[in-house]
């Protein structure tokens, strides 16, 4: 895509979206490179770690309604400025709510973080299909790089920064449920500072926009929208039994504590590869579902090699998850907007597929903390995913269909 051929108001927006895209995923791959430092500070069994794991992924689903009553008062612009100020403050609290209110205070800022991202997550497909209608797939590749160099960079540099912090705190006197984890986790509030200062420009000369009041009724009783919800459901629990889960597991199968974050971060720096291949190919395509099907494939033999292969075989596994999970991400947000009529629709589908799909992801990251604290181990593990796996490859047949949604526009009840 040409930025030259873009109005210089669409190259701001196309800059903004891509730094607002950045913060959509480190409030939660942050955590788990460092989770066994913070399970050790805090006392934390394996059955509390997955609930850790599990509220950011569950409040993107419960805050998804809240979009669209953001964007009736305020419009979209605004309710992405608002939602990242919020994010800011949330990863600046949450490690360091614990030294007043205790333990309880870091899963609140977890939980506040996750209804961020979820209210921000919802908007923007809505804002792409309606900025760059020309361009949807291409927007959405470029948007999920965005968001996977975002998940990478956390991923990977979390523990070494922790790390590096550790040397400054030898000489600090701390209680034990304080640590450099916690400054680790606190530095990921620049980039959602950063972008919101991007952000301001979109504000200038925007009004709240008028959304049909009864669009949510009207497309959950429409088969198609329910596929495309179940799949990004489905897909997302095993993207966050992956971010929540995976450093831990490769420790316990033998790799360094910086080794398993980096294994995370070069997974999800290898989706950026089918993010934008995917969504290029399966916009070429009478239907998406041999492309869903494809993807949805590697994502399964990825987690099970992982779970299961040599542990000196690994890093064939990681780029094949890698691979796997960053077709599948991009492609259940492609199926937002391929199949959805019209721009207000959309953003609909957008609000329902995520705000179900995301609550039933959030099952993933608890169900894996709860069998492995009642197995001892992560055998079991590799059951679960299979069985998510298999339930979006069925989704998957019906979502890729060359189908759209019924319209939401013109309906009654605007406001």
């Amino acid at each position: 895509m040409s930025t030259s051929a873009m109005p210089r108001r669409g190259v701001l927006t196309l800059v903004a979206l891509l730094l607002v895209a950045l913060n959509l995923r480190p409030a939660l791959t942050s955590v788990s490179p460092v989770l066994g430092s913070i399970a050790e500070a805090l006392a934390l069994s394996p059955s509390w770690q997955g609930i850790l794991t599990t509220l950011p992924v569950l409040f993107l689903g419960l805050a998804a309604p809240l979009a669209p009553r953001l964007v009736r008062r305020i419009g979209p612009e605004r309710s992405v400025f608002a939602a990242l100020v919020v994010l800011a403050l949330a990863l600046l609290a949450r490690p360091y709510v614990v030294t007043t209110v205790g333990t309880a205070g870091l899963f609140l800022g977890t939980a506040v973080a996750g209804g961020c991202i979820g209210v921000i997550g919802v908007l923007l497909p809505g804002i792409v299909k309606r900025d760059f209608p020309r361009r949807v797939s291409i927007m959405t590749g470029l948007y999920t790089v965005a968001l996977n160099l975002g998940a990478s960079a956390a991923a990977g540099t979390t523990e070494p920064l922790r790390q590096a912090l550790g040397g400054l705190w030898q000489n600090a006197s701390q209680g034990a449920s304080t640590g450099p984890w916690q400054g680790a986790l606190a530095f990921w509030l620049l980039p959602a500072v950063i972008a919101a200062l991007f952000w301001l420009p979109q504000l200038r000369g925007t009004k709240p926009v008028r959304v049909p009041v009864r669009r949510g009724a009207r497309l959950r009783h429409d088969p198609l929208a329910w596929q495309v919800s179940l799949f990004m459901g489905l897909q997302s629990s095993l993207a966050y039994i992956v971010f929540g889960w995976l450093p831990t597991i490769l420790q316990d199968r033998g790799l360094a504590a910086v080794t398993a974050g980096l294994a995370l971060s070069v997974s999800i720096l290898l989706q950026v590869i089918t993010a934008i291949l995917a969504p290029w190919i399966g916009s070429r395509m009478r239907d998406q579902r041999a492309v869903l099907i494809g993807v949805m494939t590697l994502t399964l033999i990825g987690l099970l090699g992982c779970l299961y292969a040599p542990i000196a075989s690994i890093w064939l596994w990681i780029v094949v998850l890698g691979l796997g999970q960053g077709g599948t991400f991009s492609m259940a947000l492609t199926l937002l907007a391929l199949r959805a009529p019209d721009a207000t629709t959309a953003a609909s589908l957008s609000a329902m597929a995520q705000g179900i799909g995301y609550t039933l992801a959030a099952m993933g990251p608890l169900l894996v903390g709860v069998l492995h604290d009642w197995s001892g181990g992560w055998n079991v593990v590799g059951l679960l995913v299979s069985a998510i796996a298999l339930g979006a490859l069925v989704m998957a047949l019906g979502a890729g269909r060359d189908r759209q949604v019924a319209s939401t526009s013109g309906v009654d009840g605007v406001d």
